[in-house]
């Protein structure tokens, strides 16, 4: 068994490498039926090679033998002699989950669990769909005009793709670049860059004709459609020279090859009955999760040197503190009180100017994109897709937005719910569609957006969207709601009932969604994150989850409170504001109390009756106006004490469960007090069953 640190750094570059083959596998399959990238291709056989070498070098024997068989029938493929048929292409996609799974099995010390067997069923299909077919008897090679000399140091795969570009029927040309040897490798890849748009390089090989001193030649074989002028355009800057090899031709007809009959068949969905109006809120609670394996994060190196950097001159300070410390334990009074105040007080307000650098700076480094989460979901949208036999298109963007890494994992699961559901429920098959005059193809759109100090998520659908009655009946029915309280919500009101354990309107287990757990389950995780979950919906048009979510749940900057003479900890990212409020401009409506705040209407809410603390009569109330997506709630405090910096701390035991707390932190004077959750009391104050809190 390899050492703890060895065996985390396997799992972490294991994780890491399976992403980039999961993201250049996303590509080829949203080019599924297209010539196939060379440089794609490329880059997944070495991803799988990466794998199979790294699991090799830490004893990782299954992981290794999959990968390899995978990166045989890789390797036959980006050399033509293999189709990138739907059969190869499912089965490479099929290989990330179950390599995931035993890296999964790897991580918890499990010798032979259920991806074993997987791998090894995997496996002997890649076997089969590696077999080389028996190569033309004319070799399309031995028309064009290339040296023999040259021609005998090609590897197996450049000659593969100068065939490939005479069968397209593209011009082959040399390029002969003359470098200085003080930069010829970046001139040279700027070189490949510029003619990449314009067609391939296949191969680039030091020239038979040397340069003068202190250069370098290279000789490079392109294939490109365009014409003379336009190369000669490009190569001006490089000052190369243009040889053409083979003129353009008429394109090669090639008849493709059969692939495995068995391999080769495609699955079809079965069929189902329709749709509710309702979407059904159950998911398959043994599906894998998307939840990365390794907690670690790759930090860029100029990060860590500005940590170190601030850490440095925060030394710096403390020896100057210790100083004066000493200086004041021996001199009892100092000679100098004035100028020795002074000089104590310059050093703390470097100390405080330096730790809150430092604290941006871990900040910074825990935080990733959400792109590291949005291709696993990009990639299981598509098969799901294709399981469902609906036409979908899938529109993704913001995942260059940053999150915290712990954040960012555990919103993976939550996603990947709503996305299911949008597809399984949310969209009509292509022929209801067309019925109700709407495209056959539907859409499902997830984006991301910074909003300050929080990230706001949406996962939509253009769909049948919800049924506001059909939603009243299934509470009613299922006894979550009495029918008294049914007829006094609003619409709002109605759509929170989704939310609530043991909601659905799907009678039928489906396969897609299978059976388990429901919206409250990722309301449930969102709220643990400190975010909040809304939804909005319209007959015929579709339906739209928003998310919202913090940040960071790590150092916060937060407005102490004292309620009934405890002190709370509430978020600042999600105060708007502070306002005082006369207890005779309280009102009732709907037994909830309310204020106004310039003319808008908003819902007041004492944290002491929340906690079940005694009561202070006030006349005047201070008021915390917190906001989160576009709920406005006004949180009753009986007084301010000042803004901080706190370290959450998580709770245990029975704490835990208490509903509105996120944690526990220091004030820095031993004393410790609570974090609000201000999503869940908001959720908590708004949800239809809680108008008694008021």
């Amino acid at each position: 068994m390899a050492p703890p640190r060895a065996f985390t750094e396997f799992i972490a570059e294991a994780t890491e490498v399976l992403d980039t083959l999961g993201a250049e596998l996303l590509v080829l399959d949203e080019q599924r039926g297209q010539e196939p990238d060379p440089d794609r291709l490329n880059a997944v056989f070495r991803a799988a090679h990466s794998l199979k070498g790294l699991a090799g070098l830490f004893g990782h024997d299954r992981i290794a033998r999959l990968a390899h068989v995978e990166e045989d029938a890789l390797d036959a493929l980006r050399l033509g002699k293999v189709p990138l048929d739907d059969a190869l292409l499912d089965t490479l996609i099929e290989s990330l989950d179950v390599l995931q799974a035993l890296i999964a099995e790897a991580s918890q010390g499990t010798v032979d669990g259920p991806a074993a067997e997987q791998a090894l069923a995997l496996a002997t299909r890649f076997e089969a769909l590696a077999v080389k077919d028996v190569a033309p008897d004319l070799d399309p090679l031995d028309a064009v005009g290339l040296d023999s000399q040259v021609r005998a140091v090609l590897t197996e795969y450049e000659e593969h793709r100068l065939r490939e570009n005479v069968k397209k029927g593209v011009a082959l040309w040399t390029v002969r670049a003359v470098f200085s040897l003080d930069d010829f490798d970046t001139r040279l890849a700027s070189l490949n860059a510029a003619l990449k748009p314009l067609g391939e390089v296949v191969s680039t090989l030091p020239s038979s004709r040397p340069g003068e001193d202190a250069s370098i030649a290279f000789d490079l074989l392109f294939g490109t459609g365009q014409g003379e002028p336009e190369l000669r355009a490009v190569l001006g800057p490089f000052a190369a020279t243009l040889g053409l090899l083979a003129p353009a031709q008429a394109k090669v007809a090639v008849a493709p090859r059969p692939s495995a009959p068995a391999l080769a068949a495609v699955k079809q969905p079965r069929p189902t009955a329709p749709d509710p109006v309702v979407p059904s809120v159950v998911v398959e609670s043994s599906s894998p999760s998307l939840r990365s394996l390794t907690q670690t994060v790759r930090v860029d190196i100029g990060r860590l040197d500005a940590l170190m950097n601030a850490v440095g001159e925060l030394l710096l300070t403390r020896s100057n503190i210790a100083r004066l410390a000493e200086v004041a334990r021996h001199a009892g009074v100092t000679p100098m009180p004035g100028l020795w105040g002074q000089e104590l007080m310059r050093e703390s307000r470097t100390l405080e100017r330096k730790l809150d650098e430092l604290q941006k700076g871990i900040l910074e480094v825990r935080m990733v994109p959400l792109g590291q989460v949005f291709d696993k979901l990009a990639r299981l949208v598509r098969r799901l897709v294709r399981e469902s036999g609906k036409e979908i298109t899938f529109d993704l963007s913001g995942g260059d937005v940053e999150l915290d890494k712990l954040i960012v994992e555990e919103l993976s699961d939550p996603l990947m719910h709503l996305l299911r559901n949008a597809i399984d429920h949310g969209v009509e098959r292509p022929a209801a569609r067309e019925q109700v005059n709407k495209p056959r193809r539907a859409t499902v759109r997830l984006k991301a957006r910074s909003q300050g100090n929080h990230v706001v998520l949406e996962v939509a659908d253009d769909g049948a969207g919800m049924d506001h009655e059909r939603i009243r009946e299934v509470a009613i029915a299922r006894g979550l709601v009495t029918v008294a309280q049914a007829d006094g919500f609003d619409e709002r009101e109605l759509l929170n009932l989704v939310f609530l354990p043991g909601f659905s309107t799907r009678q039928q287990v489906s396969e897609l969604s299978g059976r388990g757990v429901g919206l409250d389950v990722v309301k449930t995780n969102l709220q643990r994150l400190s975010g909040i979950i809304d939804v909005q919906t319209a007959r015929g048009r579709g339906t739209t989850f928003t998310l919202t979510l913090p940040l960071t749940l790590a150092i916060i900057r937060a407005l102490v409170v004292s309620v009934s003479g405890r002190s709370y900890a509430v978020p600042l990212n999600s105060v708007l504001e502070i306002v005082s409020v006369k207890s005779s401009e309280l009102r009732t409506v709907e037994r909830r109390e309310v204020f106004s705040l310039r003319g808008q209407t908003l819902p007041f809410l004492r944290l002491s009756r929340v906690f079940k603390l005694p009561e202070q009569p006030l006349e005047r109330h201070y008021v915390v106006v917190v906001g989160l997506a576009q709920q406005r709630v006004g949180l009753a405090v009986d007084a301010l004490s000042g803004q901080q910096d706190v370290v959450t701390k998580p709770l245990s035991g029975r704490l835990r469960a208490v509903r509105g707390i996120a944690g526990a932190t220091d004030l820095g004077d031993r004393q410790a007090v609570l974090v609000l959750d201000v999503g869940a009391l908001m959720e908590e104050l708004l949800r239809p069953s809680a108008a008694a809190l008021g």
